[in-house]
């Protein structure tokens, strides 16, 4: 079933391959550097809290700077040495003792995945073919996902609060990591080269470049990228911050079940993410990113559901806690393969990096506005509100992904016409 599933170019399964070696280096430090910051280098909850938020802020401050480079001097040009920025700010970070130092080292890192992801996206789609793109990119996630959780594995067996030195190891082998696909793309030079696709905009004196006022006149485009947000803000965002402080501030359960629920989520997307590719081939893509609202807004009524028992029964609560990482996870084998590959249907070649990049920056509004719509509410006593206005947000991309159908052809949305599979991406509907 793997082997069914690899793209054809072997450019595509090197980059890959790459993926779940970096993947690794990123879950040895992903799930500690709260811990790291507040419990070996005595930084106030306050202050740890800024310097995670702040790597949001700066990757959505360099996000369209990178997608205009990438689609100016090619996606490769731009990745290698951003790889190396955020290798830098991630070896740095180890060293931190004090919050200046850890709010520079977070700046690094910030500018380099504001660049990285919407590079390697789009480099990945340039060498995939189109109607290859929604398997590759939802192998592309899975393989994501059991790096990270092999390197959380590996990280819990070497991490002790009372050494520091251990969080400097596992900091410097997750810089190190960041060599893997650096090496690999040294060795690719054929592909993230400039593209050139529409001609430019008007003759004579005013003749200027196609760029961002282009993408935004997208009104295909401009609608997925509503749906995006509110599905981040009220799904993504959420299952990082106030998943667990829910579950352990209003369900009540244990910590080591929180850790289960996380693991149940991995496994899921895991086990169940090769099979869902198969599935939504040849499906509408809107329509599937409709049924992910839905699915998300599901798993908050199932916490909610921990929340109402509130303790009261360790079992149901924490039934409940682990239920709700499963079932969100099956959202996420949804999304994953299909909103890259609408992103990338919608795209012109000459513009791919810029819609690549405010497709990555969606991520890191929803990591600024997460902590902090979450924290206040849960921790003010109004779960219930928070409850309610995730599953309300879930429903609302619902209907913009719905609502979405309508503006974009049925070659970009994925459905097969008269039995033939699309095999180039069509031009874009604009205002």
């Amino acid at each position: 079933m793997l082997r069914d599933l690899l793209p054809q170019r072997v450019e595509a399964r090197r980059i890959l391959l790459a993926t779940i070696f970096s993947a690794i280096g990123r879950g040895l430090t992903l799930p500690f550097m709260f811990i790291y910051l507040t419990k070996v280098r005595e930084i106030s909850a306050f202050s740890a809290g800024l310097v995670i938020a702040w790597v949001a802020v700066c990757a959505l401050t360099v996000g369209p700077i990178g997608g205009w480079a990438v689609d100016r001097f090619g996606a490769r040009r731009i990745v290698l040495p951003m790889l190396l920025v955020e290798a830098a700010g991630v070896a740095t970070i180890g060293l931190a003792h004090n919050e200046w130092q850890a709010f520079g080292a977070a700046t690094l890192i910030g500018a380099g995945g504001g660049v990285i992801w919407a590079g390697l996206q789009t480099i990945l789609a340039s060498v995939t073919a189109e109607h290859e793109r929604q398997k590759t990119f939802g192998l592309n996630f899975t393989l994501l996902n059991l790096g990270i959780g092999v390197g959380s594995v590996i990280a819990g067996a070497i991490v002790d609060v009372t050494r520091p030195s251990t969080f400097q190891l596992v900091y410097l082998l997750d810089a190190t990591a960041y060599l893997i696909p650096f090496v690999n793309l040294i060795f690719m030079r054929n592909v993230g080269q400039r593209l050139t696709g529409r001609p430019a905009v008007g003759s004579g004196p005013a003749v200027r470049k196609p760029g961002y006022r282009e993408v935004f006149a997208h009104r295909g485009f401009r609608r997925l990228l509503a749906f995006s947000i509110v599905m981040t803000i009220s799904g993504y965002a959420q299952i990082e911050v106030g998943f667990t402080a829910f579950a352990i501030d209003v369900a009540h359960v244990r910590e080591r079940i929180v850790a289960l629920a996380f693991t149940a989520n991995t496994l899921v997307i895991v086990l169940a993410q090769l099979v869902v590719v198969r599935f939504i081939q040849g499906r509408s893509r809107t329509r599937v990113l409709a049924v992910v609202g839905l699915i998300m807004g599901s798993s908050w009524l199932i916490l909610g559901v921990a929340g109402v028992v509130d303790g009261r029964n360790a079992v149901i609560s924490s039934i409940a806690v682990i239920s709700c990482a499963a079932v969100f996870a099956c959202g996420e084998t949804l999304i994953s393969p299909v909103n890259p590959t609408l992103i990338n249907a919608l795209a012109t070649d000459e513009l791919r990096g810029r819609f690549n990049a405010l497709g990555s920056m969606v991520w890191s509004i929803s990591g600024i506005v997460g902590p902090v719509t979450a924290a206040p509410l849960i921790a003010g006593g109004h779960s219930g509100v928070w409850v309610a206005l995730t599953v309300g947000g879930c429903l609302v991309a619902s209907l913009l992904a719905l609502s979405l159908r309508r503006l974009i052809t049925p070659e970009q949305d994925g459905r097969e016409v008269a039995g033939v599979q699309p095999v180039g991406d069509p031009q874009p509907v604009t205002a």
